[in-house]
């Protein structure tokens, strides 16, 4: 088996020139193009959904169509969302961190007051 040539590549590098010129207003993300998918483009973004928001909306990829799993134990969000662009397949990866219990004041809050009688006998 032979190695790929970087012209192999050259869908998603095309396709990545062309976003730094169209997109250029959009934040930077994290890029990959790789041998073992080289008909791919991959953007990811570490805790900036908005970015992955930007991205998306960007390049009419329907908010419907994004999938959103938890890795790492649960402490990391993450959000996927695919299209074709120009001949290359463009990956959108947001990943976030997710607060842990009791990090976040509304949380905290809401923990607090969960327990409180609202004076009419039932609880908040």
């Amino acid at each position: 088996m032979s190695a790929l040539t970087l012209g192999a590549l050259s869908a998603p590098l095309l396709v990545l020139r062309m976003f730094s010129a169209e997109f250029s207003h959009l934040p930077a993300p994290s890029v990959s193009v790789s041998t073992v998918y080289p008909d791919q483009l991959e953007l990811s973004f570490h805790n900036d959904f908005g970015g992955f928001e930007a991205w998306r909306d960007a390049l009419g990829i329907a908010a419907g169509s994004v999938s959103h799993h938890v890795q790492g134990d649960g402490r990391t969000r993450v959000l996927e969302a695919v299209a074709d662009y120009a001949g290359a397949r463009v990956s959108l990866i947001g990943f976030a961190k997710i607060p842990a219990f009791g990090a976040v004041p509304f949380l905290r809050a809401a923990t607090r007051d969960a327990g409180r009688s609202t004076g009419a006998g039932e609880t908040a």
